[in-house]
């Protein structure tokens, strides 16, 4: 859907975005993560239309953005860090300007703006100034000024800057709701909101892409192991012992649940041996049942950190 191909920006010496390639699936909703000045922002501008590259390319649905700019701009719905709202103006009359200026037909965009104030949950303050407007409802129409014109793309910065924890949950679930339908990139501060909503992330360090992939593969390339937690009924010793038998097994240590018979056991294992199955067939043959299996690899902020902090890229 979104393919990104060598693109660059200078500001005279200043190497803001420097051969950045990565592309987007369509229907995917993508992380693109980095620290403070490392060039998110210039790179969503560009797919956007806003500002030009100084070399490199940009394809949407097929359509250059520097050839086919028009076509392009039809397709992205951009919501910025500070949504671009004019604070005199009701919410509907906005979204009836915002309408006019993307050339929506003016038969469909009746229902088509009911649909998108009942989708984001503004269709009660419509006729409210937005001046007057809490920070999270002005976000809210920021989100329904970048779906007018019903967009393939959206493009979303920051989206849940300053709510309050009920808000940034409330528009993370809007979020996975969009990606139903539309391709998303989400660039966010918040890590464990791009876990949640996102299959695949972009990390980008100093104007260049340091990592493409899921958290996952992120997680196995940056770790010489695999690290979970089971939860084990049985005898802790011979429960120990038949772990301990298992090819691949590094470490393990015994957490204590509080409840007879049954334990919580850290396993760490070589990363490229799954050490999961000749464990439960081992248990399953003396009957001890595992209550619990979750996986303890990196977290996205562990990944982040590691990532842009050292001088490493992750192919």
């Amino acid at each position: 859907m979104i393919e990104i191909i060598n693109l660059t920006k200078h500001y005279g010496e200043i190497k803001a975005v420097e051969n950045v390639s990565f592309s987007v699936n369509k229907g995917e909703i993508l992380g693109f993560l980095g620290p403070n000045g490392a060039g998110k922002s210039t790179t969503m501008n560009i797919i956007t239309g806003y500002i030009p590259s100084t070399s490199g390319t940009v394809t949407v649905d097929g359509y250059d953005i520097m050839e086919h700019s028009r076509e392009v701009k039809k397709r992205i719905g951009y919501m910025p860090e500070l949504p671009p709202l004019y604070l005199d103006m009701t919410v509907t009359d906005f979204l009836d300007f915002c309408a006019q200026l993307k050339e929506v037909d003016k038969k469909a965009w009746k229902s088509q703006k009911d649909d998108i104030m009942e989708l984001v949950k503004i269709t009660h303050v419509q006729h409210r100034l937005i001046r007057n407007l809490s920070k999270g409802y002005k976000q809210r129409v920021g989100l329904a000024q970048a779906l007018v014109g019903a967009p393939e793309v959206l493009v979303l910065d920051e989206p849940t800057v300053g709510l309050d924890p009920k808000q940034i949950i409330e528009i993370r679930k809007l979020i996975k709701a969009l990606g139903k339908n539309h391709t998303i990139i989400l660039s966010s501060h918040i890590l464990p909101e791009v876990s949640a909503v996102c299959e695949r992330v972009v990390i980008i360090n100093k104007g260049k892409i340091v990592a493409v992939d899921t958290p996952e593969n992120l997680s196995k390339n940056l770790t010489d192991f695999t690290k979970f937690r089971m939860t084990i009924a049985g005898p802790e010793k011979r429960v120990k012992e038949l772990i301990q038998q298992v090819y691949g097994v590094k470490y393990l240590e015994v957490q204590n649940t509080g409840k007879d018979d049954e334990c919580s056991y850290i396993i760490e294992a070589d990363k490229d041996i799954d050490v999961r199955k000749p464990i439960f067939h081992k248990l399953a043959q003396v009957g001890y049942p595992i209550l619990e299996l979750r996986s303890l690899g990196l977290s996205l902020e562990e990944i982040f950190l590691q990532l842009t902090t050292e001088e490493r890229e992750v192919n």
